[in-house]
């Protein structure tokens, strides 16, 4: 009798859509050393500094142009306390657009001293490119409205420390003064 639940339990498993939502993806990822369940990407801390206090986030990590590339496309969700973010290893002024990109945006610049430099909101689908303000280390998307929601502004702190490297402040390397 219990083999035959163990493998009615394992068939029913079998059958799942694959698809996790938001609470399960988010507790899937609270672990050092977590990949994302949907995505596959690293997922690490990032904190943001502002004068409402500091917010925590876990954010998956696109690291690779394919990652990169890739980012948010597809996703229907994501939990409040969940972002991506986009390392840069040679500072530059990016514009990012919305592309098959399905959930509303906040694109958060970080520039090269780990401060928020803008902040700007993407739009399902819009291919409006969405610039810097100025040389950005790392870009941070959040759901759309946290970050006015949080009181997230311009001129806040953001830290992260990347897998396998130091503590970053704002440096995607990890590593005080490489790649700035």
């Amino acid at each position: 009798m219990t083999s035959t639940i163990l493998a009615l339990a394992l068939a029913l498993g079998g059958c799942s859509s694959g698809t996790l939502d938001s609470g399960s993806a988010a507790a899937a990822a609270t672990q050092p050393g977590a990949v994302h369940p949907i995505s596959g990407l690293p997922v690490i801390d990032l904190v943001v500094s502002s004068k409402t206090g500091a917010h925590n986030f876990r954010v998956e990590v696109a690291s690779t142009p394919e990652q990169q590339a890739r980012g948010l496309m597809f996703r229907t969700e994501m939990a409040p306390d969940e972002g991506m973010l986009f390392p840069e290893r040679t500072p530059r002024q990016p514009a990012f657009w919305m592309k098959n990109t399905v959930i509303p945006l906040d694109i958060i610049y970080v520039g090269t001293d780990g401060r928020v430099l803008n902040i700007v909101h993407g739009q399902p689908y819009d291919l409006t490119p969405l610039p810097a303000a100025g040389l950005a280390s790392g870009v941070l998307e959040l759901n759309g409205g946290r970050a006015a929601e949080l009181g997230i502004e311009p001129g806040d702190k953001v830290r992260w420390n990347l897998p396998n490297s130091g503590p970053a402040g704002g440096n995607p390397l990890g590593r005080a003064g490489e790649g700035r």
